[in-house]
C-alpha cells in the first residue's frame, strides 16, 4: 500500500516506503492499541494514516521560509512537453475535505480505494453497503475531484 502511494508522489520525494509504513505503524498504536478488529477495517485505518503522514510531509516541505514555493525542474525535464503525471497530495487532500463536506459516504469511498488500495468488495465490506453502491458513488466521486482538481 505504501508503495503504490510513493510511486504517486513526485520524483523526488524524501520519504521512503519503510519510513512511510513505520511511521503509520507508530501512530496506530500510538498510546492505544490497535483500533481494528477486522483486516479491512485495518487496511482502512492504514490508509486514513498515509494520507495524512503524506498531508504532513507536502505541508512541510511547502513552507515559504524554505522557498517551499518554488519547484526545482531538472533540464531534461524542462526539455519534455507533457506535463508530470505526480498529483498535488494538497489539493488533492483539500478537494477531498471539500468532498467528505459535501458527501461523507464518497469521501471515505475515495481515501479507501485511492490511499487504501482496497477493492470494491473490500471498501463495501468496510463501509457496509453494497458493491453496486461503491461503483456508482465511486465513480461519481472521481468525476468531482476530476473537475475540482482542474480537469476539462
Amino acid at each position: 500500500m505504501a508503495k503504490r502511494y510513493l510511486k504517486r508522489e513526485r520524483d523526488d520525494h524524501t520519504l521512503q516506503t519503510t519510513a512511510l509504513v513505520h511511521e503509520a505503524y507508530l501512530r496506530l498504536v500510538e498510546g492505544k492499541g490497535m483500533p481494528c478488529p477486522s483486516r479491512t477495517q485495518f487496511y482502512a485505518a492504514s490508509a486514513q494514516m498515509m494520507r495524512r503522514i503524506l498531508v504532513d510531509h507536502a505541508r512541510h516541505r511547502g513552507r515559504v521560509k524554505r522557498g517551499g514555493l518554488l519547484h526545482k525542474v531538472p533540464l531534461d525535464d524542462a526539455m519534455e512537453t507533457h506535463a508530470p503525471a505526480n498529483v498535488d497530495v494538497l489539493a488533492l487532500d483539500a478537494a477531498l475535505d471539500e468532498l467528505g463536506a459535501l458527501d461523507p459516504q464518497q469521501g471515505r469511498i475515495v481515501e479507501l480505494r485511492y490511499f487504501g488500495g482496497l477493492t470494491i468488495e473490500e471498501t463495501s465490506e468496510a463501509l457496509g453497503i453494497s458493491p453496486a453502491t461503491v461503483k456508482r458513488e465511486w465513480a461519481l466521486a472521481r468525476t468531482w475531484l476530476y473537475r475540482r482538481l482542474g480537469g476539462s
